[in-house]
């Protein structure tokens, strides 16, 4: 840990890894800053990171990055991929990218992401990004990690369907329609706020922003430095915060294979199963 404090990069990813392995480290005091950035594929999320990345750097801010994705080989493709997206300025000594491969089980590291966010504030981070693909529930468990939360959304009606479907709109803070220098972008927007402005008390804007152009950067950052979170989305993200944590017990829990055997050949209900784990997890095995 003091190493990783001091500045030593190679430090801190061997801690990121140990958490992820589910290794004990101790706790921290550190109350990370975080946001969230999801969306559907090919919206432009990683080239809108590095624009918000570049900003930040610029202020003085030292800028982390967890970039989760379920194809990520363990070479570390998608480590290079996601460099190139956010250009330059995701590199330097104020930048730090951590890849994630998570494979088929995305919400299977959700339960680590909160104690990786407060290592790397413990650490001297202090904006903490935490990027997923956003294409569904999976994706949601490791959002909701965040304390405030971007939806980037692109042109195509395609996006945003795919958006409302996975639960996004629902659970975001701030929304962003990418690519604002493309036909069809105001029409998306136009639509989105349409449909928030049906919701009782919903005050969310939509942003027209364009990351290859620089347009609506400065006031998006605004948007996200200056974001009340609302009780809604909140209550969301605490209830799917609680449910990864809950599942990560029940799958870790050291008898999980008798107790699946047991109720495959039928001598325990999983009502039985339930309480025996609760009783457990409270009371131990005595």
């Amino acid at each position: 840990m003091d190493a990783a404090k001091s500045g030593d990069r190679r430090s801190l990813s061997q801690l990121l890894t140990a958490i992820q392995s589910g290794e004990k480290i101790p706790e921290t005091t550190s109350d990370p800053w975080t946001l969230g950035v999801t969306g559907p594929p090919g919206v432009g999320k990683s080239t809108l990171i590095g624009k918000l990345v570049e900003r930040w750097k610029s202020s003085g801010e030292r800028v982390a990055i967890l970039a989760i994705d379920p194809s990520s080989p363990i070479t570390g493709g998608s480590l290079l991929a996601d460099r190139i997206r956010m250009g330059g300025h995701a590199s330097g000594k104020d930048v730090f990218l951590r890849s994630i491969p998570s494979g088929k089980d995305v919400a299977g590291i959700s339960p680590f992401i909160g104690e990786m966010c407060s290592i790397l504030s413990e650490c001297g981070w202090s904006r903490i990004i935490i990027e997923t693909v956003g294409a569904g529930q999976s994706e949601i468990s490791i959002i909701a990690f965040a304390d405030r939360i971007l939806l980037i959304d692109g042109p195509d009606r395609g996006d945003i369907i795919q958006a409302e479907k996975a639960g996004l709109m629902e659970i975001s803070d701030i929304i962003a329609v990418n690519k604002s220098d493309l036909p069809g972008a105001e029409a998306a927007a136009r639509e989105i706020a349409l449909s928030l402005s049906l919701v009782e008390g919903d005050e969310r804007k939509v942003h027209l922003v364009s990351a290859i152009e620089g347009h609506g950067i400065d006031e998006l950052i605004q948007e996200i430095e200056s974001c009340n979170l609302n009780s809604g989305s909140k209550i969301l993200r605490m209830k799917q915060r609680l449910l990864s944590s809950w599942n990560s017990l029940l799958t870790e829990h050291h008898e999980i294979d008798t107790l699946l055997d047991e109720l495959c050949d039928g001598s325990i209900t999983v009502s039985d199963a339930i309480r025996h784990m609760a009783i457990t997890l409270e009371f131990g095995d005595e």
